[in-house]
């Protein structure tokens, strides 16, 4: 009985553990972002003379991590969303993206 109940609670202990570290993985905002904040975003770093971080092996989509070597922006200022602080954006592959500045992960892309 001793052992079938240390099997159970280690079971749960170990699922719990792999929920946890799932949900690390998971990036999520609750910032809607629209069309046309992406061709604001376009416009306005082509009046800053911001170029695009060109790799063509790396595909931007929501949860993936921006590499150090890409050069990340603050929002513009005309852009007003929730938590603004929160965010930046990159141009990767000419492609606009909503970083989450802390972790460095996407959380919103263009095409």
């Amino acid at each position: 009985m001793r052992r079938s109940l240390f099997s159970i609670v280690t079971g749960t202990v170990l699922l719990a553990g792999a929920s946890v570290a799932s949900a690390d993985t998971t990036t999520t905002t609750t910032t809607t972002w629209n069309a046309d904040q992406g061709t604001a975003i376009r416009e306005y770093s082509t009046t800053k003379h911001y170029n695009s971080w060109n790799e063509p092996s790396f595909k931007p989509s929501v949860g993936v991590v921006v590499p150090q070597s890409a050069t990340i922006y603050p929002l513009p200022e005309t852009m007003k969303v929730p938590q603004q602080d929160n965010y930046s954006y990159s141009i990767i592959n000419n492609q606009p993206v909503v970083i989450e500045r802390s972790s460095r992960k996407i959380v919103h892309a263009w095409d």
